[in-house]
């Protein structure tokens, strides 16, 4: 009888300790709530400052090798260049509308979008 009491006061002090921890854990994952970076349009974007933020929305049109991409919504295209790690799992077809977070990265005679995540 005392082991059984010593057994269920354990389990109650470590699902207590437990519940404490995710407690803590879930107030630890906070955010910013409030005015975010508005969405822009690919002919904007092309005048943007090099490492300006930038929120598209459009289509994948076409792989063009390694990890560039060719992105278009209704005022143009645009090169984009999405890391393998950066797709998250998200598959997507030139048929589906996405929303693509990133920089603008512009050198002498080019201009892309560095993109950090993509969602469908």
């Amino acid at each position: 009888m005392k082991r059984n009491i010593l057994i269920a006061s354990l389990l109650v002090a470590s699902t207590s300790a437990f519940a404490e921890f995710v407690g803590i854990t879930q107030t630890q994952q906070g955010g910013f709530t409030g005015p975010t970076i508005s969405k822009t349009t690919v002919e904007k974007a092309k005048t943007f400052k090099d490492d300006m933020p930038v929120v598209l929305e459009g289509n994948i049109i076409e792989h063009l090798g390694k990890d560039k991409y060719l992105f278009r919504d209704k005022t143009g295209d645009i090169t984009i260049e999405i890391d393998h790690d950066d797709w998250r799992g998200v598959q997507v077809s030139p048929k589906d509308t996405v929303t693509i977070n990133g920089e603008v990265d512009k050198d002498w005679m080019s201009i892309e979008i560095d993109v950090d995540s993509v969602k469908k």
